[in-house]
């Protein structure tokens, strides 16, 4: 049996896909800008099944990504100039939050957004803990105190995430997906996080769209819908839905 990546710091146990033996080594590795599972006597490819749009289909979906994406980056590049600016003048820090968030197939990037939070907000993450409104691994609060009153605004129009059109460019996104997780928030012995896994993630998803009231369960069950019915119309469907959330600036609190 093959061995596993020489990684001192702490990774997810293995787990059985498909008779194999996996381990998910989502930390970063010395020289490498985005890491793998690391598959024992296996491909990723063997893990990570194909799923989603093949052929034509995909190479359509990454045409529409590849043109709005750049089109989005020009045409909205005044507004993200002001946004930039506000965010300067209502508090000090960097303008833009930059998170590792883990891809298709395991990969890890460095995704980037709107700065929507005071300086080191993460660090006060665990003196808040017990206000966490949601359930599963992941962490919310509706009215954070560490988000500024310009945040509060981004989030509400959902224009924090802006940035990521850089992302879906390069084609480490895609406009429609599973959003994507924080690697301490990725369980990949559930079946439903390993198939979300298969495709890339998106800036918007059917939760995004749906997300209120909705439990952790919910939104993994609707992100294995997405993946096991991923159609062209599908995300159309999804991204039409999201502008009209975004002009009624429905989106986080």
């Amino acid at each position: 049996m093959g061995t596993t990546a020489k990684n001192p710091r702490k990774t997810l146990p293995l787990f059985p896909v498909g008779g194999l033996r996996v381990q998910n080594a989502l930390q970063p590795r010395a020289g490498r800008s985005a890491t793998r599972l690391a598959v024992a006597d296996a491909r990723v490819d063997e893990a990570y099944p194909p799923a989603g749009l093949t052929g034509w289909k995909a190479g359509t979906k990454r045409l529409i990504d590849l043109t709005c994406g750049t089109i989005g980056l020009i045409a909205l590049a005044p507004l993200m100039t002001v946004i930039v600016c506000l965010i300067r003048l209502d508090s000090p820090g960097p303008v833009f939050f930059r998170q590792r968030r883990v891809g298709k197939h395991g990969r890890q990037f460095m995704m980037i957004k709107f700065r929507t939070m005071v300086a080191g907000a993460e660090k006060q993450r665990d003196d808040l803990l017990h206000l966490n409104e949601a359930d599963g691994p992941v962490f919310k609060i509706k009215r954070d105190p560490r988000v500024t009153r310009v945040g509060r605004w981004l989030r509400k129009c959902t224009l924090d995430e802006l940035p990521q059109l850089v992302h879906v460019v390069r084609g480490e996104m895609s406009l429609v997906g599973p959003r994507p997780l924080f690697h301490e928030e990725v369980d990949l012995s559930d079946e439903r996080q390993r198939k979300r896994l298969r495709v890339k993630p998106g800036i918007t998803c059917l939760w995004q769209i749906e997300r209120k009231h909705h439990s952790f369960d919910d939104w993994m069950a609707k992100d294995a819908f997405y993946v096991e019915h991923q159609s062209l119309w599908l995300d159309v469907c999804i991204l039409a839905r999201t502008l009209a959330a975004v002009l009624r600036c429905v989106g986080a609190s």
